[in-house]
């Protein structure tokens, strides 16, 4: 069981870090039905409305394709430069108005799983999602089943999807605000490179009209040149789900992560979307708590050669308050435990848990100071004797 204190944890677990006056969470109006906020520089939720609603998630849902590309192409499963035959049955079904959003490919083409991967990011392309998809799985159904083993993989909870590229499918494809950023987060933590390689480009040209001439298409993101540091991800749009966004941003080393669904128009996504990130930035700072390296506290170590290890920061720890003064704050040390040996320097062993007023919980990463072996023989019998004497 987790240990919240108590006999297990360090004297230093709770201590008081900032006690001015109870300055009070900022407000953020908005008409979107959901929306979700969090800064991932320290794991703080900013704003949540309706964050846990199953959804559709429209084009949304691309994000979870183009993190199975991308997961393989890091495992050297899947090569940028490989080449994909575009086959005439996926052509047929993925092109013309009725078929949404499209990368204009054509039947028996040749394209580079890196041209298809701008194609789903930039364009929005249902073609180039399944001809994607169907590459890398053989069919779109075998590749769905992989989206989802991922999905769980990382930890989206209530998200589930029948199609590669979000087209509506009666419900079976279905996410939460929370999930997404989740997802968000994980491409951008997992795959930084790939990441910026592909999700901040502001258009791409493939394709051709009936004249000859290429065809180029903008990026839909909302925050590419409006908001500083903006470098992703995707929007999403049918009329079902409505206008729907999933952003992220990075400023001064704060990277926020938001989600916006259920908007009326597309105007209506560009001009909430900026005012949401923007607020995010400026009614919000962040506060380094403790450098890296720093030792936090101790924890209980079970059958190893020592029964303490040190909890220190990994990185700088930095908690995310309101901006002005920074309400009353609270730190407590909570780890499972005792830790059973052997653990590795650097292991994440333990979390700061940070509250304060009208802020939810920040969970902050501690990671152990030093190696702990396991205890020999008579190394386990005197600490077992100890143990019971105490």
């Amino acid at each position: 069981m987790k240990t919240l204190l108590g006999p297990l944890a360090a004297p230093l677990a709770i201590v008081t870090l900032a006690v001015p006056s109870t300055a009070a969470a900022p407000q953020f109006d908005t008409p979107a039905p959901i929306a979700f906020l969090q800064d991932m520089s320290t794991g703080a939720v900013l704003f949540a409305r309706d964050a846990d609603r199953r959804m559709p998630p429209a084009s949304m849902a691309k994000m979870m394709t183009v993190y199975v590309a991308f997961d393989l192409i890091k495992r050297g499963e899947l090569k940028l430069n490989d080449m994909v035959t575009v086959q005439p049955e996926t052509w047929k079904k993925w092109h013309g108005p009725a078929a949404g959003s499209t990368m204009f490919l054509s039947p028996g083409e040749q394209v580079s799983v890196a041209n298809l991967l701008y194609g789903i990011v930039t364009l929005s392309g249902n073609d180039a999602c399944v001809v994607l998809a169907e590459h890398i799985a053989g069919t779109e159904p075998s590749f769905t089943e992989r989206m989802n083993r991922d999905a769980q993989k990382i930890g989206l909870k209530n998200s589930h999807f029948g199609t590669s590229n979000g087209w509506p499918d009666g419900g079976v494809t279905y996410v939460t605000a929370r999930d997404l950023a989740t997802l968000a987060e994980a491409t951008i933590t997992n795959f930084p490179q790939l990441y910026k390689q592909f999700y901040s480009r502001r258009d791409f040209t493939w394709g051709k009209t009936m004249g000859g001439s290429e065809i180029t298409q903008a990026n839909r993101d909302p925050l590419l040149g409006r908001v500083a540091g903006a470098d992703g991800l995707k929007t999403g749009h049918t009329e079902e789900a409505g206008y729907g966004f999933t952003g992220s941003a990075e400023q001064n080393g704060r990277r926020l992560v938001m989600v916006m669904a259920g908007l009326g128009s597309a105007n209506q996504r560009v001009e909430e979307s900026v005012k949401f990130m923007n607020w995010g930035f400026r009614a919000w700072q962040s506060k380094p708590i403790a450098a890296k390296g720093k030792q936090v506290g101790t924890a209980q170590v079970q059958l190893g050669d020592a029964t303490q290890v040190g909890l220190v920061a990994g990185d700088t720890l930095k908690v995310t308050l309101p901006g002005g003064l920074a309400p009353e704050m609270t730190a407590k040390i909570v780890y499972q435990g005792p830790i059973k040996a052997p653990i590795k320097a650097g292991q994440h062993v333990a979390d700061l848990v940070i509250t304060s007023p009208d802020v939810p919980e920040q969970h902050l990463p501690l990671v152990a100071a030093s190696d702990v072996g396991e205890a020999g023989f008579f190394r386990r019998a005197w600490n077992g004797l100890m143990s019971f004497f105490a």
